[in-house]
């Protein structure tokens, strides 16, 4: 909010009766001392009741007294004309209200009348915020809603969104994907132990707020069954049931490539992967590299294909698949198809501090995790809100 960045100067001030309210027309005394001019109500030689400060043409202060220094509700102007609507503690200005033609913020303020602390602003336009501000800018955690309710909870520094930075504990809902990777390491085969599998580390990539100790069980797992057209992951039936077995929310994968058709994959996918009631829906991996997709045709080529994989998908699992994508992909190419961002949920590999801004379902916050009974480093991902919005996803979302 750059129109709050400015400096704090005294000048014209509409007197506020009403507002500020005199107690009384007893002791009222006009008091100059150059060209500043006091009047109003005087007790023991000093400002005391309501009353008005001027220097020379311009009202410095309309509002309430103690014992010679502003005290309680007073009103003044700034030198861009915003009015500020405040109060005031031993001479100095604690918190206020400030509008014009853009908005209204409501909250504390600078001794020089910015915003500074916490507030709520209201823009004209409805967008709405609520947190902490740091010279006139939007600076710390806070809340903002949009008129279509589109809502960002997290971190602010410099007017900018950063995020969420979420806090790791054994409340949240955690889970892994994993491929033939997990099992093939270098020469050697591996098994999956899983009646032992707990999560034990958060990686070390990104800053992680983690209370208590890392010892995390795990609520879902992803398994990559497909790829292309014509590649499969040998693992994917035996990891799938034995990952049932444990009572873990089981979905299956599709690593999409850009080289064969969409529906080809489609029904590749479906014929060698397994859906049943109450599975995790499925997800389309999309991570083409920037060359892919201009050999695709481009951005528009690209979404052609997804939608037909999505539709086809949806169709047989009675359900919405998900898409898993980087953040990167997220500020390159979503722009591009305004309507897979609005009616799909997301799934993301973001590897920073902050929660992504976009329809978030999971959130990959690490591809180098360890998990008990896996030998080698296993991509960890956090469910975005607690056990009982999980449960309504599930009720929601799972295969029908």
């Amino acid at each position: 909010m750059k129109i709050f960045r400015l400096v704090f100067l005294s000048v014209i001030i509409v007197l506020c009766a009403v507002s500020c309210g005199r107690r009384s027309h007893e002791g009222q005394q006009t008091v100059r001392r150059d060209s500043t001019v006091y009047r109003g109500g005087v007790k023991a030689g000093r400002y005391d009741g309501y009353g008005v400060l001027t220097v020379g043409a311009s009202v410095v202060y309309a509002g309430q007294w103690e014992k010679g220094r502003r005290e309680g509700r007073g009103v003044s102007y700034r030198s861009d004309g915003q009015r500020i609507d405040g109060l005031w503690h031993a001479d100095t200005l604690l918190s206020g209200t400030i509008a014009d033609s853009a908005g209204t913020y409501t909250g504390e303020l600078s001794r020089q009348g910015i915003p500074q602390g916490h507030g709520i602003y209201m823009a004209a336009d409805r967008n709405y915020y609520q947190g902490m501000w740091n010279d006139g800018q939007r600076s710390g955690f806070g809340f903002a809603l949009s008129p279509r309710r589109h809502i960002r909870a997290g971190e602010w520094k410099n007017d900018r969104y950063l995020g969420e930075r979420l806090h790791y504990t054994a409340d949240r809902i955690y889970g892994i994907d994993i491929s033939r990777f997990q099992h093939d390491v270098g020469r050697r085969r591996h098994s999956i132990d899983w009646p032992s599998v707990r999560i034990v580390h958060l990686g070390t990539i990104s800053r992680k707020r983690v209370s208590g100790r890392v010892d995390y069980p795990i609520s879902f797992c992803y398994i990559k069954s497909t790829e292309g057209s014509s590649l499969r992951n040998r693992y994917f039936h035996s990891d799938y049931a034995a990952a049932r077995r444990q009572g873990i929310h089981v979905g299956a994968y599709h690593f999409f490539s850009t080289r064969t058709s969409a529906a080809a994959q489609a029904y590749f996918f479906l014929r060698h992967s397994t859906f049943r009631s109450g599975d995790l829906p499925p997800v389309l991996d999309l991570e083409p590299t920037h060359d892919q997709v201009r050999r695709m045709g481009g951005p528009t080529a690209m979404f052609h294909a997804v939608r037909t994989w999505l539709r086809i998908v949806a169709r047989r699992t009675g359900t919405r698949p998900v898409l898993y994508i980087s953040q990167t992909f997220v500020n390159r190419y979503l722009p591009y198809a305004p309507d897979l961002k609005r009616d799909y949920n997301i799934w993301i590999a973001r590897y920073g501090e902050y929660k992504p801004d976009v329809h978030l379902i999971y959130w990959q916050l690490c591809p180098d995790g360890r998990v008990r009974g896996i030998r080698s480093k296993v991509d960890i991902n956090v469910f975005n809100g607690y056990r009982s919005e999980f449960e309504e996803f599930l009720k929601n979302e799972a295969v029908r």
